[in-house]
């Protein structure tokens, strides 16, 4: 009987030590880059490099927005089960981080900023209506966060602005790099190496307290594989079925 339960002292080197080699690795391309005239197109850069997309960081980063999102639906489930309110902002959560999943492969943030020209600090126009939509949910989520144990809703308070601090603050630098000195340089990479390490770390501290919430809840993570005798007995309905 193999028996695995997921608690936050054996999750935390699953997500924190593949953060770090992440991010070692990306921040060492973008080192490497101009030292040793790597392609930016082709080879290691885009492969590793955190300011590429659909490569090793994306694909990271995606899994940890579904980790997020599944943690988030279990504590619906669980809130639902329990009678208690808020359902529905749990469920918000999950389809939001699930949708921030599919938007980190496609990019379609990318495409709000086509919508209007800036420049300076919102050289990448599309922090606004992020912006916006952040402020707009932070009310909207004021009740919620108020129903939180105080222990907890510190937690996601810190969990959150280092995200949103990443993923829309960081921008702003970022975009104000660009616009003088263009992307394909060691500056706008670790300018972006250190927005994308915010995110990272945002999303590992959201789901190892999203853990402890669910464990205050009663729900327990749990991974197990049949005892073999289990696994070979046929199933009772299979039984009666061949039953004459």
């Amino acid at each position: 009987m193999i028996n695995v339960v997921l608690s936050k002292s054996r999750l935390r080197p699953l997500l924190f030590v593949p953060m770090g080699l992440v991010v070692l690795a990306g921040v060492l391309v973008e080192v490497l880059k101009p030292l040793y005239k790597l392609p930016n197109r082709s080879g290691i850069v885009p492969f590793l490099s955190m300011s590429y997309e659909g490569n090793v960081p994306t694909l990271y980063t995606a899994a940890l927005l579904w980790l997020t999102s599944l943690l988030l639906a279990l504590a619906a489930a669980a809130t639902r089960r329990a009678g208690e309110r808020f359902v529905a902002h749990w469920w918000g959560l999950c389809a939001g981080f699930a949708y921030i999943a599919v938007d980190e492969v496609f990019e379609f943030h990318e495409m709000a900023g086509t919508l209007v020209e800036s420049s300076g600090v919102l050289y990448f126009s599309w922090v606004i209506p992020a912006a916006i939509l952040v402020l707009v949910l932070g009310l909207a989520y004021v009740p919620f966060l108020r129903h939180l144990p105080r222990k907890t809703r510190i937690r996601f308070l810190v969990a959150g602005a280092i995200y949103v601090g990443g993923a829309v603050g960081m921008e702003l630098p970022l975009g104000y790099w660009t616009e003088q000195n263009g992307a394909h340089n060691l500056g706008y990479g670790l300018i972006d190496a250190v927005e994308e390490s915010l995110e990272m770390l945002g999303l590992n501290l959201f789901v190892l307290w999203l853990v402890d919430h669910l464990a205050e809840k009663g729900v327990t993570l749990r991974f197990a594989n049949p005892a073999p005798e289990a696994a070979a007995a046929p199933a009772p309905d299979a039984e009666a079925a061949d039953a004459p």
